[in-house]
């Protein structure tokens, strides 16, 4: 027997991380889509058309793509709450036009209150530009981090294991793509023409699911560099 469109398809297979099969049957996630769905209108029935009127979202959030770290999911919020840029390792290049159009559809039109830059520890890209192992492609991508690497060579010979290393460089990534962020244009005239936006720097762990706020908040251009440069000081400083 088949489904009416009205109704509930089969229920979906529960999201467990530990027992989630790595091939995936593709009628399964349209079935999830139409059980979400209804439960949706069941829920509030006026939810999509309310979603169809148009979005204005309070944040941008710029992300790395990785699987494990869906924003709306780990900030607890919904479609619509969110607009949401997602690369390789979280990386502002200045010259890429798809972030570009991202950002200033943001701020110019949406007109977001906030632009968080958030990167996570155990990144596959930051550990394969620590570790020099070659992927193809995307080893371009990721010059800016081995650049960032060779900065802080120093620093990091200092610490004593690998994973402190990896952890120390998610951090600075997340904050240089933060430094990035604020000196664009697009920022720039958002702030010269009074408009609120506050940019963050955060780095969520997989291992707890909490996000660590790594102390950086930017709303204007009053002592930027100093204000930059101390936050990168404050992420290098022996610990303990």
């Amino acid at each position: 027997m088949s489904h009416s469109p009205d109704l509930p398809p089969t229920p979906p297979h529960q999201n467990s991380p530990a027992a989630a099969p790595r091939k995936l049957d593709v009628q399964q996630l349209l079935n999830n889509n139409r059980a979400w769905a209804y439960k949706k209108r069941e829920d509030e029935p006026a939810y999509f058309k309310k979603l169809a009127e148009g979005q204005s979202p309070a944040i941008l959030w710029i992300g790395c793509s990785d699987s494990r770290v869906p924003p709306t999911e780990i900030l607890r919020l919904g479609p619509g709450d969110a607009f949401v840029h997602r690369n390789i390792a979280n990386v502002v290049v200045t010259t890429d036009l798809s972030f570009l159009s991202v950002l200033q559809y943001a701020v110019d039109v949406l007109k977001v209150d906030h632009v968080i830059v958030c990167g996570h520890y155990s990144c596959g890209g930051v550990h394969s530009a620590m570790t020099g192992e070659h992927s193809g492609l995307i080893d371009n991508w990721l010059e800016q981090i081995r650049d960032l690497r060779r900065s802080y060579k120093e620093v990091l010979s200092r610490l004593r294991t690998d994973q402190q290393r990896e952890d120390l460089m998610c951090e600075l990534n997340v904050l240089q793509s933060l430094s990035k962020v604020a000196a664009n244009g697009i920022v720039q005239g958002a702030w010269a023409r009074g408009q609120r936006l506050v940019l963050h720097g955060w780095c969520y762990r997989l291992s707890d699911g909490v996000i660590r706020d790594l102390g950086l908040v930017l709303d204007s251009n009053d002592r930027l560099q100093g204000r930059i440069e101390a936050a990168m000081a404050a992420r290098v400083r022996p610990r303990g």
